[in-house]
């Protein structure tokens, strides 16, 4: 019955949670047809949803205007409504609390929205990532409390979000999609819902497997760039320019992956998703060495930077205490406007709490709210740079003119490589302190 729905489009689809996973997933289902619902507990988003007006960078409001003229996709707050959908996903947010694990209130939450109105013959499937066992441990039971049984009167499946914010190359579309299902039936229907709109589905023999899948991924990055971090500090103590060294180590055509170092990691994914792994691991005493230690490398670069400026500052006879610094970027990434477990934020804290005064440009962000840290971004005009003891680049955005910084300012602090030593700097132009 659920699939030939899915076949013939008649198939309703809920959304739980529009952010930066769950709007791109709700429009592209719309996009061929499939009617949409998404679910929101916050009233402005639906709001907007409502008007067409976008709030997410990577999905444009002109996108949405037929979806919604055309009521192929709309928005609510009112979860009653999930009882009449087929298929519902599940894309809340997945964070680490103050100690460090893994924070499933939002997933419980959402479950318990979905087990209240559960009925026969919905799928349901889980997008936020996770460690793995999730699906199967937390939901399938929480689900079947209402005396509904799993892989007989309703499915469930995970499926992982694979969101890039700013990837004008892979959306999600041309991802490819990973799925599996607490049973074989659910893993195959999930994958046959998800073919509708994703060119490319991969079955995985069960939930855990697809979860894990996920966490490997980001593991894999968060190790790399780790690895890459750490080659950073190592350059720095041969007194060697590490965007020399690696992109080098780059022209090898084969058994090489170019990674680069930063401020450190920020996002949805890289700083979270392997301190999962390593969590599920300690409940079956098993320490994850490598994650741990590429954790620790990379939420160490912070300090590193703030070093870095404070050596600069000596060297021109000037404490951090009672300098003014410009950060060029607050965002965790170039060319985004996400926030999410960004550097910066750190690099913020860090100066601050040293007696520097901070402000920071970000034409991606003009304001912000960070757990009682608020700023609003200033204008990159020449009397702002002239007044700036220091720059700091944490984030290189395309949109930032970094020659006219160079020539308005007396000192840079270079995070992400946005004056090379291949390019030499112009006469006149500011002294520049590389990673």
């Amino acid at each position: 019955m659920l699939k030939e729905k899915i076949q013939n489009k008649s198939v309703r689809y809920g959304v739980i949670g529009l952010g930066y996973v769950g709007l791109p997933l709700a429009v592209e289902f719309a996009k061929v047809g499939i009617r949409v619902t998404g679910f929101e507990v916050d009233q402005s988003k639906v709001d907007r949803i409502r008007k067409a007006d976008s709030y997410i960078e990577d999905v444009a409001s002109e996108a949405l205007k037929p979806l919604v003229a055309e009521g192929r996709f709309t928005a609510t707050t009112d979860f009653d409504e999930l009882a009449q959908m087929d298929v519902i996903s599940i894309c809340v947010p997945t964070p680490l609390g103050k100690t460090r694990d893994p924070d499933m209130s939002y997933v419980v939450k959402a479950t318990d929205s979905v087990a209240k109105r559960l009925r026969k013959g919905q799928l349901i499937i889980l997008e936020s990532t996770t460690y793995p066992g999730t699906t199967e441990e937390l939901m399938r039971p929480e689900l079947e409390k209402q005396g509904l049984t799993c892989g007989k009167d309703f499915w469930l499946a995970f499926s992982p979000e694979r969101v890039d914010p700013a990837n004008k190359k892979f959306g999600v579309k041309n991802t490819p999609k990973v799925v599996g299902g607490c049973t074989r039936e659910g893993g195959e229907l999930a994958t046959y819902f998800y073919q509708q709109a994703i060119d490319t589905v991969h079955f995985v023999s069960s939930a855990a497997a697809a979860e894990m899948a996920k966490l490997l991924e980001n593991t894999f990055r968060s190790v790399n760039i780790g690895l890459v971090n750490e080659v950073a500090l190592m350059c720095d103590r041969l007194g060697l320019d590490v965007w020399e060294v690696i992109d080098a180590a780059a022209t090898k055509p084969f058994g090489f992956m170019k990674f680069v170092p930063g401020p450190g990691v920020g996002g949805h994914c890289i700083p979270l998703d392997p301190i999962y792994l390593s969590w599920k691991l300690r409940s079956l005493n098993y320490r994850a060495r490598f994650i741990e230690l590429a954790s620790d490398i990379n939420l160490e670069m912070p300090g590193y930077v703030v070093r870095k400026v404070t050596d600069a500052l000596n060297d021109q006879s000037k404490s951090v205490r009672g300098s003014r610094i410009l950060l060029l970027g607050i965002a965790y990434k170039n060319d985004v406007g996400d926030m999410r477990e960004s550097p910066a934020l750190d690099v913020v804290k860090l100066l601050e709490q040293r007696g520097a005064t901070v402000v920071y440009h970000d034409p991606h962000v003009p304001s912000f709210d960070d757990h009682g840290l608020k700023m609003t971004s200033v204008p990159l005009t020449a009397d702002e740079l002239r007044r700036a003891d220091c720059v700091v680049v944490t984030c290189s955005h395309k949109v930032i003119d970094f020659g006219f910084v160079a020539k308005s300012c007396k000192l840079i602090v270079d995070s992400r490589n946005a004056y090379p030593s291949t390019k030499p700097m112009p006469a006149g132009a500011a002294r520049v302190v590389r990673l």
